[in-house]
């Protein structure tokens, strides 16, 4: 047997028992003991499993890490947010179709962009709520799941209404953006759909403040190769930005 397989029958034995002990692993996967520690070391640093005395727990119906409340992400950071949101509506162009995920960020953006000729596509509740009143700018909602702490609609509804569209430029932003692993979320939910976002867009313009670099979240969204533009703020170390540029994204710092 493979190691991969192996790991994949780990999991699927600890989800299909709920728990399951060491020495029943190293029994059904024909490994010593020391080998089966050393692969629930990593099945629970890879987020599959977790780890218990003697054994190993499924995490399959515990709550995933729990999205920030959007009235706490609001005033987290918010100086270098509007910054970001200014620098980011510079890159709106008339008639451009847009899409704006649920970041604290993406809303300063529909606070502070003009009333241009615009198609919006948001899963933003806030966002929806402010474009609402700028008579030229056509807003449409994806529906789906509401998230309520993040005020934002996720889940299969969300996601295929997105699969309808394609846009000129998304921006959108994470929990997490590390060099080697790539942009990240809290929880599967926000990270699916916002791996929909990047998928159906021209132009991918991350917008993350200098506190989400070298933070690797919960889920994985994509890969920084899928990423045209960061915007970020002046606090943004200089070995970080040049390593980035040297991947071919432009790097804008307010």
């Amino acid at each position: 047997m493979l190691v991969a397989e192996r790991y994949e029958k780990i999991v699927s034995l600890v989800n299909e028992r709920g728990s399951i002990r060491v020495s029943e692993l190293s029994e059904l996967c024909q490994v010593t003991e020391e080998t089966i520690r050393r692969d629930l070391d990593r099945l629970e640093r890879a987020g599959r499993l977790r780890r218990s005395h003697g054994g190993a727990v499924s995490v399959k119906d515990l709550p995933q890490h729990p999205e920030i409340p959007y009235a706490v992400r609001e005033i987290m950071n918010a100086d270098e947010k509007k910054r970001i949101a200014l620098e980011a509506i510079n890159l709106i162009q008339p008639k451009d179709r847009i899409l704006l995920d649920a970041s604290s960020t993406a809303w300063y953006m529909a606070s502070d962009v003009p009333d241009l000729p615009l198609t919006v596509l948001t899963n933003s509740i806030k966002v929806a709520t402010e474009l609402s009143i700028k008579e030229r700018i056509e807003v449409i909602s994806t529906g789906g799941i509401l998230a309520q702490k993040s005020l934002s609609f996720v889940g299969p509804l969300a996601e295929r209404s997105l699969d309808a569209y394609h846009v000129d430029k998304v921006f959108l932003s994470c929990k997490g953006v590390h060099l080697e692993r790539g942009i990240s979320e809290s929880n599967e939910l926000q990270a699916r759909i916002k791996e929909r976002m990047i998928g159906m867009a021209d132009q991918v313009i991350l917008l993350a403040d200098s506190s989400k670099f070298g933070v690797q979240a919960f889920t994985h969204v994509a890969d920084l190769s899928e990423v045209d533009i960061i915007i970020t703020d002046s606090r943004m170390a200089k070995d970080t930005i040049a390593q980035l540029e040297d991947r071919g994204i432009n790097v804008i710092t307010v």
